[in-house]
C-alpha cells in the first residue's frame, strides 16, 4: 500500500511539472533549429514568433461564477500568443486531462490564439475549506515567458426562505411619511429587492413621490390616499425568489369642519328665542378611519324679537259745552298703551257728538223751550211710544231666533256663533260653551248660560267620545298645547252662511294626551265586540317584557311585533352553565331626557341580567325612526348607569374596540359584552334630517247609532309604538282602515296638518271641531313621549247608509304628504280585515340551540377556521367583512379572538327574518374560498352538513 500510494504522489508531481518539461523541450527544439536555419540558410518555422519580446496577452480571463444546485460551471480563458494555457485553482495546477483546449491564428497578426476550458463541481467547491473562496486562475506561456490572468472566484448560488425583517402595516395621515422597512433573506449572490402594490410592481422612476433606493426600504414622502393598499417586498437572486409577508397600509384622513352657516332666524316671532348655525365634518369628511371633528355641529344662541303692541284707547274725556249748533263732543286718545314695534293701531273713533236737547241750546235769539212747545211735547210721545214697539218686536224675534237655533244644535251640545261651507278648507271659529258642568249629551232641555262665553284658538287634536254620557265640557277642551284646530258647523252649511270670524283666547293649560291615559271613553255594550280578528288575536299586555332560559348552545330572544331581538352566540356562555335571560321595553315616560336638539330615535330597551358576562359579544337589535344619512343625523348609542344617568357609549360613526354598532335602514345592531339599558339618540346635523313616522288611521262606531269616529296616529316608525297604538285601539274595538303608511318628517320646524277630504256630501257630515287639525313641530318632532293622535268626528244622515268613502291627508308644511284612503263598511260583519304585523317573530318569543341559527354549527366552524387564518392575497376575515357590507370599524373585529365568528353573529343578527344564506354563499364564492350555496340545508343536514360547496347539493 505504501509502495502504491508513493507511486501515485510520484505520478502527480510528474504532471504538474510536465508543461514545464514540454516548454523546455520546446525552447531547446526551438534553439536546435533556430542554429539549423542560420548555417542553412533557412526560415524560421511558422509557430515561432516573428516579433521578438511578445508575452502572452489575455483576450478573455475567467469570470467570477456560482454554481446553481448540482451544475458545474464552465472557467474559460483565451491568450495569443500562446503556447500553453493550463488553470491553477486554489494554488494549485488542473489535471491536464481537465482542460479542453482549442487552437487558432490571428489572420491579422498571425499570432497564434489558444482558447482553454475547465468545469468546475459543486463538489469541489465545497471541499475546499481555506481562508478564502474557491479560486481559479490562467497561466499562458510563450517563447519569451509565461502571463496570469485575474482570478476568478467560484462560489455555491443560494437564498435562504426567511426575510431578516419583514415590512410593517401602518396607518398614516394624509400627507405623512411611510417608510416601510425590508431585510431580505440572505443569499449569495446577493438579493435584488422589488416592491410590489397589490401585487403590481411599483416603479420609483415615474413616480417622484416614492424611492426604494434607500437600503431596500421603501419610502414615500407625501402620503396620498391612492397609497392605501397592500405592500410586498420581493427577493430575488439567480437561484429563487422570495416573498415578505404583505403590509397593509392605510391612508386616513381626520375630519374637518366646514365653515358655520349664517345664524338662523329667530325661531319665535317675538318675545325670548334662539338662533343656531351649523356645521358638518366634510371639509375634509373623516376617510379610511380618520378622527371625526372634535367639537359641537351646532352652535345656538339667544334672541329676543320685540312683541307687536296694539294700540289701546284711554278713557272718553268729559262732555264739551253744548254749541251754539246744538252739539256736544268728547275725545280720546290711543295711548293706553300706544301701538309700538309695528302693532295695530287702535280702532274706532277718536271723537264722539251728541245733540244736546236740555234747554241750553238757542234758536233765533230764543229758548227752544219756549218755541212750539205744544208739538216738542207732542213730538217726544210719539218717539216713546215708537221706541218701546220696536223693542218689543226685537225682543220676539230674537226669542223665536235663539230657540231655533237651539233645537237645531241640540245634537252638538254647543251653540255655533259662525263657520263656513264644508268646503272652505281651514276655518277658524267661535263658539259659547254650556254651563259649567254640563255633558255633551243629546238634550235640548237644558239652557245654555248665554252670558258666559269662551274662545280657544288652542289645539283641539280631541279625545273621539266613544260614549258622549262620559265626555264632559273638560276633555272636550283639553287642547294640545299650541295646535291650531280650523273647523265647520253643519248646521251653518245648512242655513247656506259663509261668512268667517275668528276669535282668540286664553289656552287651556292642559294637553292631550295625559301621561298613560290615552284610552277613551268607554264603549257601549253593543261595541266592546272586537271588529276584527287580528285585533283579537293580539294579547293584551301590561308590559313588553320576554324572558328564556339559554346555556353554551346560545340562542334568540325575541320581542314579539317590536323589532327588538337579542342573539346569544353559541359559546358565549360557559359549557355547563344557564341563566334566565330576560328583555323589556319601556313603555312609560322615557327617563332619557333630550338635550338641546337631540331627538330619542328608538325605545329604551333593557336587558339582562346585569351582572352576567358573557365571552363573546352579543348581538342587541334595536329598531329606530331615523331616516338614514350621516351627512344629516350624527347618531349615539347611549346607556343608562345604575345611578339613572344616561351616558354615551359612541356615536354610530365612531372607532370604538368595545362595541360595535350597524346602521341598516331600520334598526340598528349592537355588539356588546355588557346587559342594560341602551337607547339611540339623534343630533340633526342639517334641516334636511328626515324622521319616519307611521300614519294610520282606526274607525269605530260611537254611542249614538249615527256618529262614526275616525282617529288618526302618527307614531314613529318603529314596531313597538305602532303596537301600542294598536293595543288601545284593541281595547276600544277599533279598526284598521287602510294599511299604514310611512312619512318622511323633515326638521325644518314646519308643522304638521292632519285633514279630511272627499266626504260623501249627501250622506255624510262632519260634526264640530273636527274638520282640520294642525300640530306644531315640537309636538310631533319629539313625539316619541306618547303616541300623536287627532279625532275626526262623522255624522250619518240616515240610518241606511253603511258605506264611508273619504280620504284623509297627512302632510306637512314644506315637506312630504300621505293620503290614507278610507273605503269601509261601517257594519261588523262586512268588514275587511287588515293584517297589522307579520307573525312569524311572535310564535317563538325564545329559541334556543342549533335551530335558532340560519347557519349550521357545523359550517359556521369551517368559514371561522378558513377566513380567521391570515392570507397572502388579502382573502380573510377583512375580506368576509366587506363582502357582507361591514366596511367600517375593522379595528373591532381585529380584537377578537374569531373576527369570522362576530362577523357571523352580525349577519344572523341582520337575517333574523330573511335568513338569505343565497347572498351569504355569492359573497364567499366572490371571494373565490367556496362554491356554494346555503339555501338547501334541511334540518337532518344540521349535524352532517359538509364544507364542500356546490350549487346543486346545497352547502
Amino acid at each position: 500500500m505504501g509502495t502504491a500510494a508513493a507511486a501515485g504522489e510520484g505520478a502527480g508531481r510528474a504532471l504538474r511539472w510536465l508543461p514545464w518539461l514540454g516548454l523546455c523541450f520546446w525552447a531547446a527544439g526551438a534553439a536546435a533549429a533556430a542554429a539549423r536555419g542560420t548555417d542553412n540558410g533557412e526560415a524560421l518555422p511558422e509557430s515561432i514568433p516573428s516579433a521578438p519580446g511578445t508575452l502572452p496577452h489575455f483576450i478573455e480571463e475567467p469570470d467570477d461564477a456560482y454554481i446553481i444546485k448540482s451544475n458545474p460551471i464552465a472557467l474559460r480563458c483565451k491568450a495569443r500568443p500562446a503556447m500553453q494555457i493550463f488553470f491553477k485553482c486554489n494554488g494549485e495546477w488542473v489535471h491536464q486531462n481537465e482542460h479542453v483546449s482549442e487552437e487558432s491564428l490571428d489572420e491579422s497578426s498571425g499570432l497564434k490564439v489558444r482558447e482553454v476550458f475547465i468545469n468546475v463541481t459543486r463538489q469541489q467547491v465545497e471541499d475546499f475549506h481555506g481562508p478564502e473562496d474557491y479560486w481559479c486562475q490562467c497561466v499562458a506561456w510563450s517563447h519569451l515567458g509565461t502571463s496570469k490572468s485575474r482570478k476568478a472566484s467560484v462560489r455555491i448560488a443560494y437564498l435562504r426562505k426567511n426575510f431578516e425583517q419583514d415590512p410593517q402595516g401602518r396607518e398614516v395621515p394624509i400627507e405623512g411619511m411611510i417608510v416601510l422597512h425590508c431585510r431580505p433573506p440572505e443569499g449569495v449572490p446577493a438579493a435584488e429587492v422589488e416592491w410590489l402594490k397589490n401585487e403590481e410592481p411599483i416603479d420609483s422612476e415615474q413616480d417622484e413621490n416614492i424611492d426604494t433606493r434607500a437600503d431596500h426600504n421603501l419610502i414615500i414622502r407625501q402620503a396620498r390616499l391612492s397609497d392605501s393598499g397592500n405592500y410586498t417586498c420581493m427577493a430575488a437572486n439567480i437561484v429563487a425568489k422570495r416573498r415578505s409577508l404583505s403590509a397593509t397600509v392605510v391612508v386616513y384622513v381626520n375630519g374637518g369642519w366646514s365653515s358655520w352657516t349664517e345664524w338662523s332666524a329667530c325661531n319665535v316671532r317675538c318675545g325670548r328665542g334662539w338662533q343656531k348655525r351649523s356645521r358638518t365634518c366634510t371639509n375634509p369628511a373623516p376617510l379610511n378611519g380618520g378622527a371625526f371633528c372634535e367639537g359641537m355641529s351646532v352652535q345656538k344662541i339667544t334672541c329676543t324679537s320685540l312683541c307687536p303692541v296694539d294700540g289701546s284707547w284711554e278713557v272718553w274725556s268729559e262732555w264739551s259745552v253744548c254749541s251754539p249748533e246744538c252739539e256736544h263732543l268728547r275725545i280720546r286718545e290711543c295711548t293706553a298703551p300706544p301701538p309700538r314695534n309695528g302693532g295695530k293701531f287702535c280702532e274706532g273713533l277718536s271723537q264722539e257728538s251728541e245733540n244736546c236737547t236740555d234747554g241750553l241750546c238757542i234758536l233765533d235769539k230764543k229758548p227752544l223751550h219756549e218755541i212750539k212747545p205744544q208739538s216738542m211735547e207732542n213730538a217726544s210721545d210719539i218717539a216713546l211710544y215708537s221706541g218701546l214697539g220696536a223693542a218689543v218686536v226685537a225682543v220676539a224675534v230674537l226669542v223665536i231666533g235663539v230657540t231655533l237655533y237651539r233645537r237645531s244644535q241640540s245634537d252638538y251640545g254647543v251653540d255655533v256663533i259662525d263657520s263656513s261651507a264644508l268646503t272652505g278648507g281651514f276655518q277658524t271659529f267661535n263658539f259659547k260653551t254650556v254651563r259649567q258642568g254640563n255633558s255633551l249629551l243629546l238634550n235640548s232641555s237644558l239652557q245654555p248660560d248665554l252670558t258666559v262665553s269662551r274662545t280657544y284658538s288652542g289645539p283641539i287634536c280631541l279625545q273621539d267620545p266613544l260614549d258622549k254620557e262620559l265626555m264632559t265640557e273638560s276633555s272636550l277642551f283639553n287642547p294640545l298645547s299650541d295646535i291650531k284646530v280650523k273647523v265647520q258647523s253643519s248646521f251653518m252649511v245648512s242655513l247656506g252662511v259663509s261668512e268667517r270670524a275668528e276669535y282668540h283666547g286664553k289656552n287651556h293649560s292642559g294637553t292631550f294626551p295625559h301621561g298613560n291615559n290615552r284610552g277613551f271613553t268607554a264603549v257601549h255594550p253593543r261595541n266592546k265586540t272586537p271588529y276584527i280578528q287580528n285585533l283579537s288575536s293580539l294579547p293584551t299586555r301590561t308590559e313588553l317584557r320576554t324572558t328564556g332560559v339559554f346555556g353554551h348552545l346560545g340562542g334568540r330572544l325575541v320581542m314579539p311585533n317590536t323589532g327588538v331581538s337579542l342573539l346569544i352566540p353559541h359559546g358565549a356562555i360557559p359549557e355547563e352553565n344557564s341563566w334566565e335571560i330576560y328583555m323589556s321595553i319601556n313603555q312609560g315616560e322615557p327617563s332619557l331626557q333630550s338635550d338641546g336638539s337631540e331627538v330619542l330615535l328608538s325605545p329604551e330597551v333593557t336587558c339582562g341580567p346585569p351582572d352576567m358576562t358573557v365571552t363573546t359579544p352579543f348581538a342587541l337589535t334595536i329598531p329606530h325612526c331615523a331616516d338614514v344619512s350621516s351627512e344629516h343625523w350624527n347618531i349615539h348609542l347611549k346607556k343608562r348607569t345604575q345611578q339613572g344617568r344616561w351616558e354615551e357609549v359612541m356615536s354610530v360613526e365612531d372607532e370604538s374596540t368595545s362595541c360595535y354598532c350597524l346602521l341598516d335602514p331600520f334598526a340598528c345592531h349592537v355588539l356588546l359584552d355588557s346587559f342594560g339599558t341602551y337607547a339611540l339618540t339623534g343630533e340633526p346635523i342639517t334641516d334636511c334630517a328626515v324622521k319616519q313616522l307611521k300614519v294610520a288611521v282606526f274607525g269605530c262606531m260611537s254611542c249614538n247609532s249615527l256618529d262614526y269616529n275616525l282617529r288618526v296616529y302618527c307614531v314613529d316608525n318603529t314596531p313597538c309604538a305602532f303596537q301600542e297604538v294598536v293595543s288601545d285601539e284593541k281595547h276600544h274595538g277599533g279598526q284598521l282602515l287602510e294599511e299604514p303608511k310611512l312619512l318622511h318628517f323633515k326638521g325644518n320646524t314646519f308643522s304638521l296638518q292632519i285633514s279630511v277630504l272627499d266626504i260623501p256630501p249627501f250622506l255624510w257630515r262632519i260634526k264640530p271641531f273636527t274638520a282640520c287639525q294642525e300640530v306644531p313641530f315640537s309636538r310631533v318632532w319629539s313625539s316619541n313621549r306618547q303616541p300623536l293622535h287627532c279625532a275626526f268626528s262623522l255624522e250619518r244622515y240616515t240610518p241606511t247608509t253603511t258605506q264611508l268613502s273619504c280620504k284623509i291627508c297627512i302632510r306637512q308644511l314644506k315637506g312630504h304628504e300621505q293620503i290614507l284612503q278610507v273605503q269601509t263598511s261601517i257594519l261588523e260583519n262586512e268588514r275587511e280585515t287588515i293584517t297589522f304585523f307579520a307573525q312569524e317573530d311572535s310564535t317563538f318569543p325564545a329559541q334556543t340551540g342549533p335551530k335558532a341559527f340560519k347557519i349550521p354549527y357545523s359550517i359556521r366552524q369551517r368559514i371561522c377556521a378558513t377566513f380567521d387564518t391570515p392570507n397572502a392575497k388579502g382573502k380573510d376575515w377583512q375580506m368576509l367583512a366587506q363582502k357582507n357590507s361591514i366596511n367600517r370599524n375593522l379595528s373591532y373585529f381585529a380584537t377578537q379572538s374569531s373576527p369570522s365568528a362576530v362577523i357571523l353573529n352580525l349577519w344572523e343578527a341582520r337575517h333574523q327574518h330573511d335568513g338569505d344564506l343565497d347572498s351569504l354563499a355569492c359573497a364567499l364564492e366572490e371571494i373565490g374560498r367556496t362554491h356554494t350555496k346555503l339555501s338547501n340545508i334541511t334540518e337532518p343536514q344540521l349535524e352532517e352538513a359538509d364544507f364542500s360547496y356546490s350549487r346543486q347539493n346545497g352547502l
